[in-house]
């Protein structure tokens, strides 16, 4: 199929159709967390794995899936990461023992990890460089971030009129639904140039050692830092990842060509996302844990509570595909990352007996803001100006340094969160006695997300020159019109 046999407009519904799905799965677990809690006798540091085996497997082989739509062809790795992802999903809804979630929750990220470079390459090769790229990833940008919310929101619905199953068994129907629409209506693009060749090597040694780096961050909040599984972690985290970097300078076709970091807008954008997502990520977990259990919002009302979250989401990726070219993508994209650090301050001063008018929607407003702010001027530094067949490159990595920097900030500020909590609390996490000494917790971890955008916005201003975004200002700018009009 050609590249414009089919209407370019069409082929972005089923692309974020099935993005949506991937975004929302990482997410729509939140709500019904102290269901699956109590139905698989999860402990309350485990709890964590339900969300951090989906994004490290996601991140880990996200470099792969990128790959391998450039050799294989971006279609075809699209539908394949729809089959697993979807059999994937079934399977998380019959799981019987908290082994089997977290390992089918495993499988369904590695189904992520084909899906989403492939559906960003798609886009990029679908959409011509300057404003109608900038639109099609202003709507990307809502998807991707906006599905985080509404995940919340169906996890809510589905756990409460349901069960918690529920959620994964939603994405059944979805997955069958887009794996026809994009056999029939996407066009199938690669690198006609390539190799064919793979690095599973560098796949399974970044992979690795994510999940040990994580392992031994998880496992410090309970046993210390210092604790024989702890150290033996880390060192073995460090020594795969050091592994990694030498397969890649060795191999003939590597998993990441490291030369590709020489494009300093790719390196700003990667290192900036991956330090905001971060602190972003995480906010999604301790807040539905505050309104649930601080507040005392059941899962439903709990998943509404975030509807203000995703219309700031909505508003502020179409005000930035905007202002981005009037004003320039710097200070949209400093912008949002003030606004969101202004949003987890107040997040880290939410009270025990606090209220949701107060001591959570204002702080919404202003993360949801920033956060929308972010991510479309970033997906458009990092993915401009760059040759069509790294496209399926750049794509893996920008979506890698959204999960993994969720991962690693969801495991950091989880073992901020434990270490100013006091024993006697982590005991009995569900004894109302406990929730001062729970929340305080929550607090330092509000405090640590807010250090960690705090972060990225410095390496953003310090790293990004004007003359790094020139082109892609002079190619979204081609009228006064808004890269959302039509």
């Amino acid at each position: 199929m050609s590249r414009h046999s089919t209407n370019p407009w069409v082929v972005l519904v089923i692309i974020c159709l099935a993005q949506f799905m991937v975004v929302l799965d990482a997410t729509i677990v939140n709500v019904a967390l102290p269901h699956i809690q109590s139905a698989l006798g999860f402990s309350e540091a485990s709890l964590q794995w339900v969300i951090n085996a989906y994004t490290l497997v996601f991140a880990g082989f996200l470099l792969l899936g990128g790959r391998a739509g450039d050799l294989l062809g971006r279609k075809r790795l699209f539908l394949i990461g729809l089959v697993i992802f979807t059999a994937a999903s079934f399977l998380n809804g019959i799981s019987s023992t908290s082994g089997m979630l977290i390992g089918f929750r495993a499988l369904q990220g590695l189904g992520a990890a084909l899906i989403s470079p492939a559906a960003l390459s798609i886009i990029s090769t679908t959409f011509d460089e300057g404003k109608e790229r900038a639109r099609a990833l202003a709507v990307w940008a809502a998807i991707a971030i906006g599905g985080s919310a509404v995940g919340l929101v169906l996890g809510g619905a589905l756990t409460q009129a349901f069960s918690w199953r529920w959620i994964f068994f939603v994405n059944v129907p979805v997955g069958i639904f887009a794996f026809f629409a994009a056999l029939r209506l996407v066009p199938e693009s690669k690198d006609e140039h390539a190799h064919k060749g793979y690095d599973l090597a560098g796949a399974v040694t970044v992979t690795g050692g994510l999940m040990l780096l994580v392992y031994g961050l998880v496992n410090s909040a309970q046993h210390g830092w210092g604790s024989t599984v702890s150290i033996v972690s880390f060192v073995a985290a460090a020594a795969l990842l050091v592994g990694f970097v030498l397969i890649e300078q060795r191999s003939a076709e590597p998993l990441v060509r490291l030369s590709i970091f020489r494009v300093r807008s790719l390196t700003t954008a990667n290192l900036s996302m991956f330090l905001a997502f971060s602190g972003m990520f995480a906010m999604f977990f301790f807040n539905t844990q505050y309104i649930q259990r601080a507040l005392g919002f059941g899962p439903l009302k709990a998943g509404v509570a975030f509807l203000p979250f995703t219309a700031g989401i909505m508003i502020s990726a179409g005000l930035a595909s905007a202002l981005a070219p009037r004003i320039g993508v710097r200070p949209v994209t400093a912008a949002g990352m003030v606004l969101t650090i202004l949003g987890l301050i107040l997040f880290a001063r939410m009270p025990v007996n606090g209220s949701y008018a107060s001591d959570v929607l204002p702080g919404m407003i202003l993360a949801s803001l920033g956060m929308g702010a972010i991510f479309m001027p970033l997906t458009l530094v990092a993915t401009t100006g760059l040759k069509n067949e790294d496209q399926g490159l750049a794509s893996g990595l920008f979506n890698t340094s959204q999960q993994v920097g969720g991962a690693l900030g969801l495991a950091v500020l989880s073992t901020i969160a434990v270490n100013h909590t006091n024993s006697a609390a982590l005991a009995n996490p569900l004894d109302p006695a406990s929730l001062p000494s729970i929340v305080h917790g929550w607090q330092w971890a509000f405090g640590g997300a807010a250090v960690l955008v705090t972060l990225s916005l410095i390496v953003f201003v310090a790293l990004l020159r004007k003359r790094d975004v020139a082109r892609i200002e002079a190619e979204a700018r081609t009228d006064d019109q808004p890269v959302f009009a039509s």
